[in-house]
C-alpha cells in the first residue's frame, strides 16, 4: 500500500454498491428479457407485502441523477451489477443493444465524473430463460455464464478495469435452491445444491479467464463470497483461536461458511473438513474442474455485515455466545459490532494472503425523513465510523485492505423483505422517486474528502482521554455558531495561546481547529437550506459567516455547486440530474 501521512492510503478506494435488480426497475423496458427474481416476485406470499423490484428506485431512467450524487459524495469508485438479461433476453444468442447502451451511458457518465466503475457480473438474478433450462443444476451453466461474460467484456472492458465475476455464492445457492427464501425458490436435497454450487464456482472460473483472455486493458479481477466471521467473546488467546477456527469451520446442515467456496478458486481444492463434512452428499465432478475453477485473482472481495461472538469451550471447540440483554442490532437483527471490519479482514487474509477490498457493508434499519427534511440516521453514521476504525486497525497489524464500498448507495428492494429495510446513504422515496441524503452520507463524505483523518476525532481510548481544550472548544463551536469568532477567539475564552490550542485539536480531531470551525458551519447552513423558507443570506448569517461572498465560495467548494444550485435541489422537478443541477442555476 502506498505510504500517507493521512489515515488512509493514497490510493485507497472509497465507493458505494448496488446491485441490477434491487435499483433498475424497467423490468421489462427495450427489449430486456425476464429474469428468476422477475418471476419469482409474482409468486403469492413470497415477497413482504407482495413488493417487487419492477419500479424500486427506477435507477434505468434517473442514472443520471445518481450519479451526480455520488460526486458531490466524493465516491472515487461504484460497484454496480450487471443485469444479465437486459444484455441477453434469452440467457445466450441474440444481444439487446439497448441494454448494451444503458450500461454504456452509465459506464461514460461514472467516468466523465471522475468515478471508476467497478462491474459485478451476476448479482442473483439469472435469465428465467436459463432457469427453465435448468439454471445452475446444468453443467452448461458455467458455457452460459462465459459467453455472457465475453459480451460484457467486448463492450465495456475498454473502460472497466475492476471485475467481480460472482456475488454471494452462498446466498443465492442457500437461499434461492436449498431454503427457498429467493428466487428461484427452491428447496432441493443437500446434493443438488452442491452440485449447483459447484457448477456457480467453474462459472466463476470460465469467467475470469474470457475476462483474462478479451479485456482490452490489463483487468483487475476479484472474487465476492458472503463474509462468514466470527470475533472472539474476549481478547484471550483461547477465545481468539475459537474465532479463527469458526471463521475457517464448514457445518455438515447448510452452506454458510468461507473455505468451501473461497478454497477452490483460490488453492485449488475443496477443503478436507468440507469433504468430511458434506460426505453424505458429495456430487460427480471430474478432478480436472478444479483446473478451470482455479484462476489468479487480485484482490478478495469481502462482503461482511455482520459478526457473531464464540468462546473456546472446556472441551476445546468454539461455542457460540448468545447476545446480551439490550445489544444493539439492526432491523434484519444482525450484531452491529464493529470488529466485525477487524476479525473479518484479518482471519481472511491468514487464510488467502490476497489484497483485500471490502465490497459489501453496511447497515439496515427503517429511515425516514424527518420534519426538518433531513435523514437523521445516527445509527448509520456510528456503524461507518465504528467499522472503518476497525479496518483500519487491521490495517495497521498488516492486512492489505485496498478499497472500502458501503452497501448501499440507495435504498432498495430487499429481495424477500420488500422495502422493508433501508441500507443505503441515500433515502428513497419510492412513490415520488425524491432522493434525500441521510446524515450518514454527509459524513462519509467528509471521511472521503479527508482520506480517512475526519476519523481520528473518534480515536481515543480511557487511557488517552480527549483533552480538556478540545472538548471545550467544541463546546464553545456549538453554542455560539450564529456569532463571529475564530482560533483566537476561542484560545483567548480558554485562557491559552491559539498554537497550543490549534496544535492540540489537531492531535485529538485529524483537522486543524480553522477547518472544523469552516466545516460545522458548513453542515449547519446546508441543513438549512433545505426549508424552502430560510434565504441563503440568513443562512449564512445563523451559520455565523460574516461574509455572505465568502460563504458563497466556500460552500461550492466543498459542496460542488453554489448555495443557490444545491437549495434549488429540493424544489426542481424529480428525477432531474444532480450535475445539470449544477450547471444550471436558473433550473426550476
Amino acid at each position: 500500500m502506498t505510504k500517507s501521512s493521512s489515515l488512509f492510503p493514497e490510493d485507497f478506494m472509497w465507493g458505494a454498491s448496488t446491485s441490477s435488480y434491487q435499483i433498475e426497475g424497467a423490468h421489462d423496458a427495450d427489449g430486456k428479457g425476464a429474469s428468476i427474481w422477475d418471476a419469482f416476485v409474482q409468486r403469492e406470499g413470497r415477497i413482504w407485502r407482495g413488493q417487487s423490484g419492477r419500479v424500486s428506485c427506477d435507477h434505468y431512467h434517473r442514472f443520471k441523477e445518481d450519479v451526480g450524487h455520488m460526486q458531490i459524495m466524493g465516491l472515487k469508485a461504484y460497484r454496480f451489477s450487471i443485469s444479465w438479461s437486459r444484455i441477453l433476453p434469452n440467457g445466450t444468442g441474440a444481444i439487446n443493444e439497448a441494454g448494451v447502451a444503458f450500461y454504456d451511458a452509465l459506464i461514460n457518465e461514472l467516468l466523465d465524473n471522475g468515478i471508476e466503475p467497478w462491474v459485478t457480473l451476476y448479482h442473483w438474478d439469472l435469465p428465467y430463460e436459463l432457469f427453465l433450462r435448468g439454471g445452475w443444476l446444468d453443467r452448461n451453466s458455467s458455457l452460459w455464464f462465459a459467453e455472457y461474460t465475453k459480451v460484457v467484456v467486448d463492450r465495456f472492458s475498454d473502460r472497466v478495469k475492476h471485475w467481480v465475476t460472482i456475488n454471494e455464492p452462498q446466498c443465492f445457492i442457500g437461499l434461492g435452491y436449498r431454503d427457498g427464501l429467493h428466487a428461484p425458490g427452491m428447496t432441493l436435497s443437500f446434493k443438488e445444491c452442491l452440485m449447483a454450487g459447484h457448477n456457480a464456482l467453474l462459472a466463476h472460473g470460465r469467467s475470469v479467464q474470457v475476462i483474462r483472455e478479451h479485456a482490452k486493458q490489463t483487468p483487475i479481477i476479484g472474487w465476492s463470497p458472503s463474509g462468514s466471521v466470527y470475533r472472539p467473546a474476549t481478547g484471550s488467546r483461547d477465545d481468539i483461536s475459537a474465532a479463527r477456527e469458526a471463521t475457517s469451520a464448514i457445518y455438515s446442515d447448510n452452506v454458510w461458511n468461507t473455505r468451501w467456496w473461497s478454497d477452490p478458486a483460490i488453492l485449488g481444492h475443496y477443503p478436507e473438513e468440507g469433504l468430511k463434512a458434506y460426505q453424505q452428499a458429495l456430487p460427480s465432478f471430474p478432478a480436472s474442474d478444479f483446473e478451470i475453477i482455479q484462476q489468479p485473482l487480485d484482490y478478495y472481495a469481502c462482503n461482511i455485515f455482520q459478526v457473531s461472538s464464540v468462546r473456546m469451550s472446556d472441551e476445546g471447540t468454539p461455542v457460540a455466545v448468545p447476545l446480551i440483554e439490550g445489544e444493539e442490532i439492526t432491523l434484519y437483527e444482525w450484531t452491529q459490532h464493529s470488529d466485525s471490519l477487524y476479525w473479518g479482514p484479518r482471519f481472511i487474509h491468514e487464510l488467502y494472503d490476497l489484497p483485500l477490498v471490502i465490497t459489501q457493508n453496511g447497515f439496515s434499519t427503517l429511515d425516514r425523513v424527518s420534519l426538518d427534511g433531513a435523514v437523521h440516521d445516527s445509527n448509520r453514521t456510528d456503524f461507518i465510523i465504528g467499522h472503518l476504525l476497525a479496518l483500519r486497525r487491521a490495517m495497521d497489524e498488516g492486512v492489505d485492505v485496498r478499497g472500502y464500498f458501503h452497501w448501499s448507495l440507495l435504498d432498495n428492494f430487499e429481495w424477500q423483505e420488500g422495502f422493508k429495510h433501508r441500507f443505503g446513504l441515500i433515502h428513497v422515496n419510492y412513490q415520488t422517486q425524491t432522493r434525500t441524503w441521510k446524515d450518514s452520507a454527509y459524513c462519509l463524505q467528509k471521511i472521503i474528502a479527508s482520506n480517512g483523518n475526519s476519523l481520528k476525532e473518534y480515536m481515543h481510548s480511557d487511557s488517552e482521554p480527549v483533552p480538556f481544550v478540545v472538548k471545550e472548544a467544541k463546546r464553545y463551536i456549538d453554542a455560539n455558531l450564529a456569532e463571529t469568532f475564530n482560533v483566537k477567539t476561542i484560545a483567548a475564552h480558554l485562557n491559552c495561546h491559539p498554537d497550543f490550542l490549534s496544535r492540540r485539536f489537531k492531535q485529538f480531531v485529524g483537522t486543524s481547529l480553522s477547518e472544523y470551525i469552516r466545516q460545522i458551519r458548513l453542515d449547519f447552513a446546508r441543513n438549512l437550506l433545505r426549508d424552502p423558507d430560510v434565504h441563503i443570506g440568513d443562512a449564512a448569517d445563523r451559520a455565523g459567516f460574516s461574509d455572505r461572498i465568502h460563504f458563497s465560495k466556500v460552500f461550492r467548494k466543498e459542496m460542488g455547486m453554489t448555495p443557490s444550485q444545491y437549495k434549488q435541489q429540493f424544489r426542481v422537478p424529480v428525477g432531474t440530474p444532480v450535475a445539470e443541477v449544477a450547471k444550471n442555476p436558473r433550473l426550476t
